[in-house]
């Protein structure tokens, strides 16, 4: 019996969830470019900025950060999942400016000079023992360098999540939520991701508030593609998948659904989401 955080969030990044994350990385990455842009905006990385890239997946990010940063700068991506490094290399092949290390950001080590810069896009509500992983991210890090970092608001303030979850909680027993449990909603109360950064010897959180309208894959994704698409790549499809037969076929007519009730043509599945786009300094 999973909780709907642990149906979102308890995933096997290294393994399995990373390998769903890869088969449909371009979509995804598609799905977060809106916020990864705000939050790229925001951080207005200078050339010759030395960046570490926290959670960077398929190294979207990771290159716009390099092209900003770049003759002079460098970034360094950091995944736990190794196929989706392999995947992030293939892509920044010929940029002299990005490397990539597999590691869990929580307890990684650096040899050389410490970096100007981190950042994180939806990559630093995972950790197990936050307190203890950003105490040593800030030990990566220079004297007065700046953090970014993109993380989820409450749920409630997040219907392209949440709607998901309402449907397989009709079929499948999905007990309440427990506060603050890594995933992505593990920093949707400020003050705990205050307390966190302040404990790891951060200071002047600034949090702006990002309000969007999320899509599901894309403006050409009708409600059969998202579905197919959210079993195939979240947790909650996970879920559903393992169910009888039964209960996936109810379920997966609900979710389908749900997603035509939120349908525009060529505009795709929208609902509506909230983020945090957050800054400190070490």
């Amino acid at each position: 019996m999973a909780n709907d955080k642990e149906v979102l969030a308890k995933a096997d990044w290294a393994g399995e969830q990373g390998n769903r994350w890869l088969a449909n990385v371009d979509r995804l990455e598609t799905m977060l470019a809106p916020i990864g842009e705000a939050l790229l905006s925001q951080a207005s990385f200078m050339p010759g900025e030395r960046v570490i890239d926290i959670g960077c997946g398929g190294g979207s990010s990771t290159r716009s950060i390099a092209a900003s940063v770049s003759p002079d700068g460098e970034v360094l991506g950091v995944d736990i999942a190794a196929n989706l490094l392999d995947h992030a290399e293939g892509q920044s092949c010929g940029s002299d400016n990005v490397r990539y290390q597999c590691a869990d950001a929580a307890a990684m080590t650096l040899t050389g000079e410490p970096f100007d810069r981190l950042h994180s896009r939806f990559g630093s509500m995972f950790f197990d023992d936050p307190h203890s992983a950003f105490a040593n991210l800030h030990s990566l890090l220079k004297p007065r360098a700046r953090i970014d970092l993109a993380v989820w608001a409450h749920p409630r303030e997040n219907p392209w999540m949440m709607e998901m979850i309402q449907v397989a909680r009709k079929h499948i027993d999905v007990p309440p939520a427990e506060p603050r449990a890594p995933g992505p909603f593990a920093f949707e109360d400020l003050d705990y991701l205050g307390e966190i950064l302040s404990a790891g010897g951060f200071s002047k959180m600034n949090a702006a508030p990002y309000h969007g309208q999320q899509a599901i894959v894309g403006a050409d994704c009708t409600p059969e593609d998202a579905t197919r698409f959210v079993l195939s790549s979240f947790g909650v499809g996970q879920i559903i998948n393992q169910q009888a037969d039964d209960i996936r076929a109810a379920t997966t007519a609900d979710m389908q659904a749900m997603f035509k009730r939120h349908f525009t043509p060529d505009k795709g599945v929208i609902l509506g989401c909230k983020a945090w786009l957050v800054s400190a300094i070490a």
